[in-house]
């Protein structure tokens, strides 16, 4: 019986370091709880337009397991090194993305190493704007969905939420989630008249020559879940012109490369832009890992 008990005791003992270790296992080496999952992929591109806050817009090859060849803006793990990069520098970096089926992915750049400098002479063939909070949004014109020109300025003394989309997108993760995002802001916000009253969702699309009126109707249609009795009153969904374009992707930060003869071949950048009643802007959204429930709140505080 004493031999038992002995052999009890050590059972106990084991079975306490084992629940011990458990718990520690459980734990970062920082004592917090331990961290989400993240997957990295290997990166090599130019550098398309770097801004001071820690952004760099990279034309990269295509990221197996990950995505395409793209054009798309990545924040800097480390903000500092963005003094250190210029346009046309040829990198190669680590690409981090939450592993998080359900939710924003977060993608950043870190480990960067500059394997093809820019010429010393070399000027970008084109100077992309950062949006910056207190700047006065151009006044552009746009082309809606039911055949219409429109005005930014048209919208002063409502809180305007504006992104960038084109219908051909074949990236659930860039203009189709962009589209759902607002699907979720536009039904939050009608949930308080007044608010809804006093606010403005746009989708703008970089891709005019396919996306005419008819095309953003029925694009628009089908992403408010009304289709054809959307009217539209409180979403627009508009291209700019082919000629004035150009000025509506720089002053907006969206890169774009390719041609609309073939969807395939577009690659872009995101950019979401919330517009105060003043017609300046709030704040800007160069990514796809903003949250749904921020920017409604966010959107809701500028209409009140």
């Amino acid at each position: 019986m004493r031999f038992a008990g002995d052999v009890g005791k050590l059972w106990l003992a084991i079975l306490l370091m084992s629940a011990m270790s458990c718990l520690a296992g459980c734990r970062n080496s920082s004592g917090g709880i331990k961290q989400p999952q993240v997957k990295t992929y290997h990166l090599r591109g130019r550098i398309v337009s770097v801004a001071a806050d820690g952004h760099v817009m990279v034309d990269a090859g295509a990221i197996p397991g990950f995505m395409g060849a793209m054009t798309m803006s990545y924040k800097l793990v480390d903000p500092t090194v963005v003094s250190e990069l210029h346009v046309g520098d040829v990198i190669t970096g680590t690409v981090i993305v939450d592993d998080n089926p359900d939710g924003p992915i977060n993608p950043r750049l870190d480990q960067i190493v500059v394997v093809g400098q820019a010429k010393p002479d070399t000027k970008p063939t084109v100077q992309y704007h950062v949006p910056a909070p207190g700047e006065a949004v151009p006044d552009f014109t746009l082309l809606n969905q039911s055949g219409r020109e429109i005005h930014l300025a048209q919208f002063r003394g409502k809180a305007v939420l504006l992104t960038f989309i084109y219908t051909r997108c074949p990236l659930a993760d860039f203009c189709p989630r962009m589209s759902s995002n607002f699907a979720e802001i536009d039904k939050g916000l009608a949930l308080d008249k007044s608010i809804y009253r006093g606010t403005h969702l746009l989708s703008v699309s970089f891709d005019p020559a396919y996306d005419t009126p008819t095309v953003l109707r029925s694009y628009g249609g089908a992403h408010t879940g009304r289709f054809t009795e959307e009217d539209f009153a409180h979403w627009d969904f508009a291209a700019p012109s082919v000629a004035e374009l150009p000025k509506v992707e720089q002053w907006f930060d969206v890169g774009v490369t390719g041609s609309s003869a073939d969807a395939s071949s577009i690659q872009h950048s995101l950019s979401t832009v919330l517009i105060g009643k003043d017609g300046k802007v709030i704040a800007w959204y160069p990514t796809n890992d903003w949250k749904v429930a921020d920017v409604l709140k966010q959107v809701e505080e500028a209409a009140g």
